[in-house]
């Protein structure tokens, strides 16, 4: 049985709108210089399609290639709303930011009503994301000079329960490229790009609790490891991407000994489910 370690302090998370873009980008680029872990969580307005024919609900049932195609039906259509950055320093330093993106309205965009009640009930205003957001394609030019999201080694990647989080990475990087902001049409055309931006060094949290027969769902997996969920952000993408992260460090390194070479690369959702 896992004993409880005495509780570390709350995480604070950093909140990152047009206004302190610039100030925040510019302390990320420098803790970003010694990155060794980084977790991403995105909030995004829920699911809207399936899968294809009666297998849509059982992605069990689908193969990789199809469930990917899933995904990206629903990451192309929707609009991200949140991207949580968590990341861990050689030094032993943790830092996290949350990143509001502006330019998606529930009056007239697409999404799934209960994910965004969901997300009001946690405290999102949509309000204050269209009137005090970052622009998705000055977001994503920005990101794209931070340091972080070009294959930096000795980077590990982390998530949980991971497809749509990196996907919807993926489409927030691209936003200012000018391409359609579209996924890859093939799942490998997908790895291939997740290989150029982030690593082969991914690892996804809800894999690595499965084996170690823990409940599914992040926050009930961080309170059977004892975790303290990060202040200043109820349970939003910020503190979602600190507690992936932290819980990754736990199951790595109290758990599991140090040995995760076999969770290596799978993305729950993908290529595991």
């Amino acid at each position: 049985m896992l004993q409880p370690p005495p509780p570390p302090p709350p995480i604070p998370v950093r909140r990152v709108w047009d206004i302190n873009l610039v100030a925040e980008l510019r302390f990320l680029r420098h803790f970003a210089s010694s990155a060794r872990y980084a977790a991403v969580t995105i909030h995004y307005p829920g699911v809207v399609h399936g899968g294809a024919g009666a297998q849509q609900n059982n992605h069990a049932l689908m193969t990789a290639e199809e469930r990917y195609g899933a995904m990206k039906a629903n990451v192309d259509a929707l609009k991200p709303i949140q991207l949580g950055l968590a990341v861990y320093n050689e030094f032993g330093h943790l830092a996290a930011w949350e990143f509001n993106i502006r330019g998606f309205h529930p009056a007239a965009d697409p999404h799934a009503p209960n994910s965004v009640e969901y997300l009001e009930r946690r405290g999102l205003s949509f309000r204050d994301h269209q009137a005090f957001g970052v622009d998705p394609a000055r977001l994503a030019a920005e990101l794209d000079g931070c340091g972080m999201f070009r294959r930096r080694p000795g980077v590990s990647w982390i998530t949980y329960a991971g497809a749509f989080h990196v996907a919807y990475l993926m489409k927030v990087l691209s936003a200012g490229n000018g391409g359609g902001n579209l996924l890859p049409d093939s799942l490998g055309g997908f790895l291939d790009v997740v290989r150029q931006r982030l690593s082969d060094d991914i690892y996804d949290v809800a894999r690595m609790a499965v084996d170690c027969g823990l409940p599914p769902g992040l926050e009930r997996v961080a309170s059977a490891l004892w975790l303290v969920p990060a202040s200043l952000s109820p349970c939003l993408a910020g503190a979602s991407s600190v507690l992936a992260l932290q819980a990754f460090m736990r199951l790595k390194y109290d758990v599991l000994g140090g040995k995760v070479d076999r969770f290596r690369g799978l993305i729950h959702g993908i290529q595991v489910v």
